[in-house]
Parts: structure tokens; C-alpha cells; sequence
């Protein structure tokens, strides 16, 4: 095995530093070959992959701001011997989904995980020669301005090679400062990092969990494998609706916080439990042996990794301590809960089918309503359909809500997005833009308001209508486009927005909601986005309606 890492002139001896950690003669340094250019860590990565001698067998690329464990390098090549065909990540970023299966694993006793549906975890990864080899053409093939670990993902997954994760991870993020640009997103530690890697041999799990719970941007979420047998399509749930679905008492799901924790914000309080709540579930009677300062450190990042992106938001040292007997409260808690069937009511038939359908009917089945699903193009006869509301998500000119006998209801009018929408849709191209560091640019054709409603907001909505204590739709509040555009560049990633049109209209200042909430669907649609989306799935819609 050799290596490289990843540097740029303006770090110093930071690669050094790197090198110095490995056995002699392992990695060598590869700089940006364009350090004036626009920032971005492709053209490192692409140059450090295409690297690899001809006596290799596999190859590490590493970033320079790693720390590696002692003992590291011997577990990797285990590993290595273990799973030959397999990339292999030694670090990942503490709110992720990929740092849910390391929580996972340490829970189960575990050494290696896979990995799930979003960015790989380049920071510090391995790959065989021909993969390795095969990244950098692959690139090149394919020009973008995706970031590297989206790109990553991409390859592999296109590839079929398998990605396990290190548990605990083998190496550390140092938090210098970013040169192309991740400075927003905070502290970018790992979910469960020891020093010093502990002996014995090493369990792989090569089994891909169903659910995996995590805490990020404040709130706690969860995806889950979609039922669909024929997709490999993921649910992008709230943690809190997925285990009211499963029948878990409400009292469970409120924090038993000590006074300690007054002064933390409540979210993060709430994130924290319900997120290892959930872990406690999922790995209720887990088997094998497990390392207790490796389930202590993996409980311990859940709520400083869940409002690190928040500014502002990084925890004391006794809040992240006491969140942490927080965590390990709710995990034995999740453990010994025996969620018990709930009782449906408020009858509602959905008309449709893919992804925006099945996340729709999810959420709603979770949130206690008996639904009735009608799949085709054709609105259903009045014997097909379950008490008296009816979500039409088949008509060309958008969802139609049709109340009883009373007049339908369009919703062609608001800007729906979330998990079902594509990048060509109102909202969907400002977040497409934003996520791949492009300026987001407003013209003469773009819509002078933005009317944003989210999925989830439409689900709150019919709901109410079911529960009786809303009689008809709500409009969402209006932004002028130019507005709701750096709303999109504070929540997804800081972008310009240029707006090119010679004469902007005027545009009253519409009602407002939660900037916290708007913040995170737009959040939670971009990372539908990043990790889901599939330009050729035709359960996409990729156009706006009408």
C-alpha cells in the first residue's frame, strides 16, 4: 500500500506533518497543480489518485489537515487483507449519516461499516489501483463542479464498489482553516475517534442498516430504506415521526434532561435524545463484543456534531458532558421500549406513486393517519378512496387537494419542494447551483416571487384539514426572489447570488415564518438533492408544474 497527500502552498508543512505519521517511505506529497485557480480539492484529488506506483495494490489519499491513530496503519492493512475489493474510510464527519452507521457499529461491536447514501468520506480513504485509477479518468470524463466526495460517491456507486467505514475512525479532522471554502459548516470532527487504536481483530459488517438515525443542522432525521423493492431509493425522515410511526408513547420522545442542561438550546437537548433513542432501538440485543470508551465517545459527539453547523452554536465542554449522560439515558431508554400499534384516524387517500408519493404517504401513515394509496395517472372513483380528503399528485399542473364534495383545491400556485423535486423546479435550481459552489443568478425569466412550500409542510397542512382543526389551505408567506435566494446561499453553502435583471419588480414584503425552519427543508431538500436525486428516475419531477 502507498500513498499520497493532498496539499496546497498555502498550508506550510502541513503535508509534512502527515508523512511524518506514516511508516517511512509510504506517502508522498502531491500539491494542487493550479494553486491560483478557483478553489477546489478535485484537482488535488484527481492529481494524488492517478499517483499510484506500479508496484501498488491499493492506495491512501489523504487530506493535510488529518490526524492518523497510533497504531493506524496496521488496522488499514488488516483491512485491506479483509476486503480487498473495497474502498476503505478511515474518517468521517461527526453529524453525518455515515457517522449513524459508525454509532451503529459501535453499538453492535463492529471495527468496519458500510457506508450509506450521501458524500464518501475522502478526508483519508483507500482505494485499489485500478478504482484509484479509474476515479481520475472518470473525472475527467465527466467535467462538474460537484466537490470530490460527491464525485466519489458517484464513481463507486456506478462501479458497485462497496465502501466500509473505521469504527472507531482511524484518523482525526484538525479543523485548519478551509481553503476551498468548508469553513461554514464548523467544527468537522470525527463521530468517534480514539488515539490509540485498540488490539484485536476486527469485525466487518458488510450488511447495510435500514434505518440509520442522525443529528445535523439542529435537527434530528433519520432515512430509511424505501419499501420500493425495485429502487434503491432512501426516505429522508424526522427521527420524532419515524418513531411515533412505529408506535413508540410520546412520553419517550421528550427528553429527560437534568437541570444541568437548562441553558442549552432545547433542539439540541430534544436532537440529542431522540437521535440515541433511536440508536437504542436499532441496536436493542445487537451482538458482539463492544468497547465501552468507543460507545462512550460515539454517544458523546451526537449533540456537539448536531449544532455544529449553527454559528455560533459550538457547546461548552459541561453541556457536551452532560448531553452525553443525556445520550446514554435515551439509548437505554430506546433499548427497553416496546413500541405498541397506534390507532389511525383521519381517513386520507393519496393519488400518485414515486418518490414525492411514498414520502408523502410515510409520513403521513407515521403521523397516524390512515391512508389509502391509488397509484396511475387516473383520479380514483369515489368507492377507491379512504374518508374524505384526496391528495391528487398526478395532475400536470400540480398537486390537487379535493375536499369532500367541496371545490378542488390547486396547489399550483406555492413552489413545492423536497424529496420528489428535481433541479429544474422553482426552488430546485437555486439549491442545484448553491450545491455545487456556482454563483446562483436571477434573470428576466425567473418568477418574482418564491412561494416556498415544503413537503413536510404540505403533509402539516392536510393533516390539519383531517384532524379538523384547519377548514381549508394555508398559502405559504411570499419572498421577493432576490431574498429567498440568499436564503437558499446561507442554508446550503455561500454562493453570490447575481441578480442580472435591469429592472427588478417591486415586490411587497410578504408574512414570514421560522427562519430556523425554512432554513432546514431548504437544507433538507439539498441534501435530496446531493445524495438521491437521478436525473433518468422518471418518479422524479424535474419540472416545475404547469
Amino acid at each position: 500500500m502507498t500513498g499520497s497527500v493532498m496539499t496546497h502552498p498555502a498550508r506550510g508543512d502541513a503535508a509534512k506533518r502527515i508523512v511524518a505519521q506514516a511508516p517511512a517511505g509510504m506517502l508522498s506529497v502531491v500539491t494542487d497543480p493550479d494553486p491560483t485557480g478557483p478553489p477546489t480539492a478535485v484537482r488535488t484529488a484527481v492529481a494524488a489518485w492517478e499517483s499510484v506506483p506500479a508496484s501498488s495494490t491499493h492506495h491512501l489519499v489523504v487530506q493535510d489537515d488529518m490526524l492518523f491513530a497510533t497504531g493506524a496503519f496496521d488496522r488499514l492493512l488488516q483491512a485491506v487483507s479483509a476486503a480487498p475489493d473495497a474502498a476503505l474510510a478511515l474518517y468521517s464527519m461527526w453529524d453525518s449519516r455515515n457517522a449513524a452507521a459508525v454509532r451503529l457499529g459501535a453499538l453492535s461491536g463492529a471495527g468496519w461499516v458500510s457506508a450509506v447514501n450521501e458524500y464518501t468520506p475522502t478526508g483519508a480513504l483507500v482505494l485499489p489501483r485500478a478504482v484509484a485509477a479509474g476515479f481520475a479518468d472518470d473525472v475527467r470524463r465527466h467535467p462538474s463542479n460537484w466537490p470530490d466526495d460527491i464525485l466519489m460517491h458517484r464513481y463507486l456507486r456506478r462501479e458497485g464498489v462497496r465502501c466500509l467505514v473505521a469504527v472507531p475512525t482511524l484518523a482525526e479532522h484538525q479543523d485548519a482553516p478551509s481553503i476551498v471554502g468548508n469553513a461554514f459548516r464548523g467544527l468537522r470532527k470525527s463521530p468517534c475517534f480514539l488515539p490509540v487504536v485498540r488490539p484485536g481483530p476486527q469485525r466487518i459488517d458488510f450488511g447495510v442498516p435500514s434505518v440509520v438515525p442522525f443529528f445535523k443542522n439542529g435537527v434530528a432525521q433519520c432515512v430509511v430504506r424505501s419499501n420500493d423493492m425495485r429502487s434503491d431509493r432512501w426516505l429522508h425522515l424526522e427521527i420524532s415521526d419515524y418513531l411515533g410511526g412505529l408506535g413508540v408513547p410520546e412520553r419517550h420522545l421528550r427528553p429527560r434532561a437534568p437541570a444541568e442542561l437548562d441553558n442549552v438550546d432545547p433542539a439540541v437537548v430534544r436532537g440529542t435524545w431522540l437521535t440515541a433513542f433511536a440508536l437504542g432501538m436499532l441496536t436493542e440485543g445487537a451482538c458482539g463484543d463492544t468497547d465501552p470508551d468507543v460507545v462512550r465517545e460515539a454517544l458523546r459527539t451526537i449533540g456537539p456534531g448536531g449544532t455544529s453547523q449553527t454559528p455560533g452554536g459550538e457547546l461548552s465542554v459541561e453541556a457536551c458532558d452532560q448531553l452525553a449522560v443525556l445520550a446514554r439515558l435515551a439509548l437505554g431508554t430506546g433499548r427497553e421500549t416496546t413500541p405498541r400499534p397506534r390507532r389511525r384516524s383521519g381517513g386520507i387517500t393519496v393519488v400518485g406513486d414515486g418518490v414525492l408519493a411514498e414520502h408523502i404517504v410515510r409520513t403521513l401513515t407515521d403521523l397516524g393517519h390512515a391512508v389509502t394509496v391509488v397509484r396511475g395517472a387516473s383520479a380514483p372513483r369515489r368507492g377507491r378512496t379512504h374518508g374524505n380528503i384526496v391528495l391528487d399528485l398526478t395532475r400536470g399542473g400540480g398537486p390537487l387537494l379535493r375536499l369532500g364534495s367541496r371545490v378542488p383545491l390547486r396547489l399550483d400556485s406555492v413552489d413545492l419542494y423536497g424529496p420528489g423535486y428535481g433541479p429544474d423546479s422553482t426552488v430546485g435550481a437555486l439549491v442545484w447551483a448553491a450545491l455545487q459552489s456556482e454563483p446562483i443568478r436571477i434573470s428576466a425569466r425567473s418568477p418574482a416571487v418564491v412561494r416556498p412550500l415544503h413537503v413536510r409542510e404540505l403533509v402539516e397542512q392536510v393533516r390539519a384539514i383531517a384532524c379538523g382543526t384547519a377548514e381549508r389551505f394555508q398559502t405559504p408567506p411570499e419572498y421577493p426572489i432576490e431574498a429567498f435566494a440568499r436564503i437558499v446561499a446561507q442554508a446550503v453553502r455561500p454562493v453570490p447570488v447575481h441578480d442580472t435583471r435591469s429592472n427588478p419588480p417591486p415586490t411587497a414584503a410578504g408574512r414570514s415564518q421560522s427562519a430556523e425552519d425554512l432554513q432546514w427543508h431548504v437544507h433538507h431538500f439539498a441534501q435530496w438533492l446531493a445524495y438521491e436525486f437521478d436525473g433518468t428516475d422518471p418518479a422524479t419531477i424535474t419540472r416545475t408544474p404547469g
